[in-house]
């Protein structure tokens, strides 16, 4: 494997992909949500998105964070990924947050970060026009259906402009969820929607690591985190049993979501169609 860019430094031409990508600063137009979305630029700008993940997932949640920098969420894919900001209008504190790993950068990385987690054979056919999506957090302040919209707008522009068609990630499950003994809720949330929402056969991928679905207790009745039921409404199916990241201490279910399933009524918002 090539040697991997030191992640402080500036992002190089490469990491930018200028001239390939369209990645265009954007204002919600018509509506008054004192949201600004925009892609990442500059490093300084990647770090915002950084501690924002730190954050969220290192202070709230708890994850052991295997970060370079301290109070900065960073790993290896950010250098290649693209970055998409949501920021308070008012104060310009970056809210929210995905990144985006394009097919080229994958090449250029070696992987996406979902085939850590999965064995992702059955998808090759599919990562010429496959862009990895993950890192999704918000503001706990600002946990609210806009910025969530903002994000997915923006993205699907994205994918449009770069005629990429289809998204696929992880979607995380908390160990420790609400209301449950540690586990059980995931397996109860992965009992439902393999009746509900699983890809056909030929899309299925297999966890490196399994979560022990046998030993915990599928009957929970339990509903998906926000996100997932989000992407589950977009038209996203779940394309096999979770994994366990032990360092997230979450369950990770492998998600796919293909532009052309967006149900008619999202597309306007999403594609301006």
């Amino acid at each position: 494997m090539n040697d991997l860019p030191n992640p402080m430094q500036p992002l190089s031409p490469v990491s930018l992909a200028r001239g390939s990508l369209h990645r265009p600063h954007q204002k919600l137009h018509g509506q008054s949500t004192g949201i600004v979305v925009s892609w990442a630029q500059h490093q300084d700008e990647v770090r915002q998105a950084q501690r924002l993940r730190f954050e969220v997932f290192a202070n709230e949640m708890g994850a052991r964070l295997n970060t370079t920098l301290p109070g900065h969420d960073v790993d290896l894919f950010d250098d290649y990924c693209e970055h998409l900001l949501v920021r308070d209008e008012a104060s310009g504190e970056v809210i929210g947050t995905y990144r985006a790993l394009t097919p080229a950068q994958a090449l250029r990385v070696g992987s996406t970060y979902s085939d850590i987690e999965f064995d992702l054979t059955r998808l090759r056919h599919l990562r010429t026009r496959m862009v990895e999506l993950g890192r999704s957090c918000v503001h706990p302040e600002h946990r609210h259906g806009g910025v969530i919209l903002a994000l997915w707008g923006a993205l699907a522009d994205f994918m449009a402009r770069n005629r990429l068609d289809t998204m696929v990630g992880c979607a995380s499950i908390p160990m420790q969820y609400p209301g449950s003994v540690s586990g059980h809720a995931a397996a109860s949330i992965w009992e439902r929607l393999r009746h509900t929402h699983l890809a056909s056969i030929e899309y299925h991928v297999r966890p490196r690591l399994p979560l022990p679905i046998d030993e915990l207790d599928g009957t929970l009745d339990v509903q998906p985190p926000a996100l997932i039921k989000g992407y589950l409404r977009l038209g996203a199916k779940v394309l096999g049993p979770p994994a366990w990241d032990p360092d997230f201490n979450s369950a990770d279910l492998p998600m796919l979501m293909r532009i052309a399933d967006l149900p008619e009524r999202y597309r306007r918002h999403f594609l301006g169609a």
